[in-house]
């Protein structure tokens, strides 16, 4: 399950450096092109289908380590079928949002923006700067290391950056052309794209959300840290 994590992390890192080598070269928010931004969506769109599968494994280890510990040989651990419906209801979120992605943010930037936008593009892999700390809290949390050091500073560390990368980067996106445009913000919704609109009304409260989840698994966590301060272990938040 770590390599997992590793993966998405990489798959982060390469993301977010494309996104600011988009950013920075481009001048003209909408008409500036840069051949990186086609070049990454061809090649990171396949990650969200294995990341869906990959998750998929994770969980059906998970069951298979548990039924193993319970002393169960067969049952709904042995049944695949059972564990594909779990998953989906355990990860429900997390899998409409890939595939959303796959489904209607491939084509929509690839094809339907025309070459326009490429700025846009740039900044949205931005999002994924938060991605490596959200990896590292669930390995950390994995090898019960949530009373540490480092799982506190990349706790908060995880906080801003999903704040200012996810939760900011929607209205920072609009705020931006509205400048380009010389419009006022509020006017921004009536002249964009019906398909820019769309993505933002499904993806931002979803960022939203997970937002409030991480919140409160941070004040979780400094309050488990305050009550067993000498504690380097302890159970999952």
């Amino acid at each position: 399950m770590v390599s997992t994590r590793v993966v998405s992390s990489l798959q982060a890192v390469m993301a977010s450096s494309a996104g600011c080598v988009i950013v920075s070269s481009c001048r003209d928010v909408l008409e500036d092109r840069h051949w990186l931004t086609d070049a990454y969506i061809l090649f990171a769109t396949p990650y969200f289908a294995y990341d869906i599968y990959a998750m998929f494994l994770c969980y059906w280890h998970r069951l298979q380590v548990k039924g193993h510990e319970e002393g169960q040989a067969g049952g709904v651990v042995g049944s695949k079928r059972a564990a594909v419906a779990g998953y989906l209801r355990r990860e429900k979120l997390m899998v409409l949002h890939h595939v959303f992605m796959v489904a209607f943010c491939f084509p929509v930037s690839l094809l339907w923006r025309g070459g326009r936008g490429d700025y846009f593009q740039g900044v949205l892999f931005l999002t994924e700067l938060s991605t490596p700390c959200v990896c590292l809290t669930k390995v950390l949390i994995q090898f019960k290391k949530q009373h540490t050091l480092l799982h506190k500073v990349n706790g908060v560390l995880m906080l801003l950056l999903f704040f200012f990368c996810r939760v900011l980067l929607l209205p920072y996106l609009y705020y931006s052309y509205s400048r380009y445009a010389s419009v006022p913000l509020h006017l921004v919704p009536l002249l964009a794209p019906w398909q820019c609109n769309l993505g933002a009304a499904l993806l931002w409260p979803l960022q939203l959300y997970w937002f409030t989840l991480i919140c409160t698994g941070v004040l979780r966590g400094q309050r488990t840290a305050a009550r067993c301060p000498t504690d380097g272990g302890g159970s999952g938040t």
